[in-house]
């Protein structure tokens, strides 16, 4: 270990040994030991959608460039590789699989309808730009190559986007440890020294979060679970003499992306919380391709809460549609490629 990073803080010698020292010589050790694959492979999983931190694993490594004891370089290098290979991976899922492999990502989140409609929306508004800061953005990082994929971003504007991303990404994370080189060895003996300590309010706040969004989306949700129609009900309804508004509440890119029910109007819901309305006289069925039908909840919420007597959510969204063989049209982008 070399001067810097031993050095002590506090007026005391140098030479003087402390569990705290050895803890921090340790930690330290094993990253010089595995180095540059060890921050490669980090990258790599994380942007693979495992919730493992990369950013403490670039900043320490900064650390240890800046003092010499790693290839800063190698690191670097590594590091943008291994993001760009994460990020192509997903790139040709979305491209393979489609708008689906959006939904399945947000479907871990705690928060599905936000991830899908910020995904969506920062997309829609920014585009390739949207990409080369993806990875400031949280929750935005994993699903954007997939979505660029989805909906055909070419190949190499991709690539081009992904590694000034990453680039700037890794850049960012490692100067930040050289910067603060001697911060980082500070932080490092403090949770030698207060493992279980850090890892209790680390815990806690995890617990407490994940209390708070199950009663934000069970609050959503039972004023709505009750009402909510089945594939067979809204079919029969659509072939009666007076059948429902039946209304598609994704975003303008999931409109110009995926199917939609035959004669359903497209709405986005940031339209429906802004007011957008809808006739009174005839029953509305609203739906959406989203984890646990979120979005089509929240605008019945709304709708509901406006006065409109006859609101029902479609159980199983557009996947349970598809899935009973019902008609769809199809989306924008398929009708000009057909054409």
């Amino acid at each position: 270990m070399s001067a810097p990073l031993r050095k002590r803080r506090g007026g005391r010698a140098t030479g003087l040994r402390t569990e705290k020292d050895e803890c921090v010589d340790a930690i330290l050790a094993e990253l010089i030991r595995h180095g540059v694959p060890l921050v490669g492979f980090n990258v790599f999983l994380q942007q693979l959608g495992l919730p493992i931190p990369s950013v403490p694993t670039m900043i320490v490594a900064g650390a240890l460039a800046m003092d010499g004891q790693l290839s800063g370089s190698g690191a670097f290098a590594i590091a943008v590789a291994a993001s760009v290979l994460a990020d192509t991976l997903w790139f040709w899922a979305g491209r393979r699989y489609g708008y689906p492999v959006l939904r399945q990502l947000c479907r871990v989140s705690l928060s599905p309808d936000v991830c899908v409609q910020q995904t969506e929306g920062i997309f829609q508004r920014w585009g390739f730009y949207s990409l080369v800061v993806s990875k400031f953005v949280p929750g935005f990082s994993t699903v954007a190559p997939p979505v660029a994929g989805a909906l055909r971003m070419p190949l190499t504007r991709f690539i081009v986007a992904a590694t000034a991303s990453a680039a700037l990404w890794v850049g960012a994370a490692m100067g930040t440890g050289a910067l603060f080189r001697h911060e980082v060895e500070a932080g490092l003996a403090w949770m030698g020294e207060n493992a279980a300590l850090a890892a209790s309010v680390l815990l806690g706040l995890l617990v407490a979060y994940v209390a708070w969004k199950a009663a934000q989306r069970w609050r959503r949700a039972r004023f709505v679970e009750a009402r909510m129609i089945g594939v067979a009900e809204l079919a029969t309804a659509l072939r009666g003499d007076a059948p429902p508004l039946v209304v598609d509440v994704g975003s303008r890119l999931a409109h110009a992306s995926r199917p939609h029910v035959a004669g359903a109007q497209l709405v986005e819901l940031g339209a429906i919380v802004n007011g957008h309305a809808f006739a009174r006289d005839r029953a509305i069925v609203v739906y959406c391709q989203c984890p646990n039908e979120a979005s089509a909840k929240r605008a019945t919420q709304l709708l509901l809460a406006r006065g409109y007597a006859d609101v029902r959510p479609l159980a199983g969204g557009l996947d349970a549609w598809i899935a009973a063989g019902q008609a769809v049209e199809q989306p924008l982008h398929a009708i000009r490629e057909a054409a």
